[in-house]
């Protein structure tokens, strides 16, 4: 095992309904094979995609309302409540829409709201889907996403300008790590606290990561500066849990060598 002196988690997030607003966690409970609890839960279907929640699979994310078409969305605040399923929409300030996500009467509130607000994006009705335990993640698989904040800092330097951490969405912002750390890591096993989560793939970007999480603007040219600079787009890894535990702010994060066949 070895680890880098002060390497730690230093920020945690879940985003309960895809494409809008992360939310802060102060800990989590990680449990094998499975997302952040209520990661990505919900989805706006953005024109017929023939999602089953009843036998839920993976589709691409173009069948759902989601950042890297539809910008607007950062712009607003969301709130989901976990006891009563409840997502809070505010809009310039103020709440657009409310509505218990189980229920038909508060998803068509929620639906409501986006059929009268985004004409422009729609491609169909759009639809609050969900399928109990799946997540409407970019992969298939149910992951963990990473960022090394030491990598964002090396894609300011490139481009000369800030660059927002959350523009890219991920579940575990990690401090510590050299820029570019989290490549070297595929096939090895992280561990924090009692939580154990194997690298499994780097995670390539797309023009989601153009748009500024705080005033909504496609104002940045991330993917193809990485192109340029790197010869890939690639910014941050997923990780898919092994092995159960409570992840914390402040957590140290040590590697396990990759295990030998």
């Amino acid at each position: 095992m070895s680890s880098i002196p002060g390497a730690q988690v230093a920020s945690l997030y879940r985003y309960p309904v895809k494409g809008l607003s992360p939310e802060p966690l102060p800990r989590v409970a990680l449990r094998a094979g499975q997302t952040l609890p209520a990661d990505r839960r919900y989805a706006i279907e953005n024109g017929p995609s023939g999602f089953d929640p009843a036998a839920p699979t993976w589709k691409p994310k173009s069948h759902y309302l989601m950042l890297m078409r539809n910008e607007r969305l950062a712009g607003l605040r969301t709130q989901f409540e976990d006891d009563s399923h409840r997502l809070t929409i505010c809009d310039n300030g103020k709440v657009a829409a409310s509505g218990d996500l189980e229920t038909a009467e508060g998803r068509a509130a929620i639906e409501a709201y986006f059929a009268a607000n985004f004409t422009r994006e729609l491609k169909g009705p759009p639809k609050i889907l969900s399928g109990g335990g799946h997540s409407f993640s970019d992969v298939a698989k149910k992951v963990v996403s990473i960022i090394n904040l030491g990598s964002v800092a090396a894609i300011e330097d490139m481009l000369g300008l800030p660059v927002h951490p959350l523009r890219f969405r991920a579940n575990l912002y990690v401090s510590g790590w050299p820029a570019w750390h989290e490549f070297e890591l595929l096939g090895r096993t992280l561990e924090i606290g009692e939580a154990r989560l194997k690298v499994v793939k780097r995670i390539v970007r797309c023009a989601a990561v153009n748009v500024d999480p705080e005033s909504a603007a496609r104002d940045l040219d991330i993917p193809p500066t990485l192109m340029r600079r790197l010869g890939h787009a690639d910014c941050g890894i997923y990780a898919e849990v092994i092995a159960g535990g409570t992840v914390s702010l402040g957590d140290a994060i040590a590697t396990r060598e990759a295990e030998l066949v």
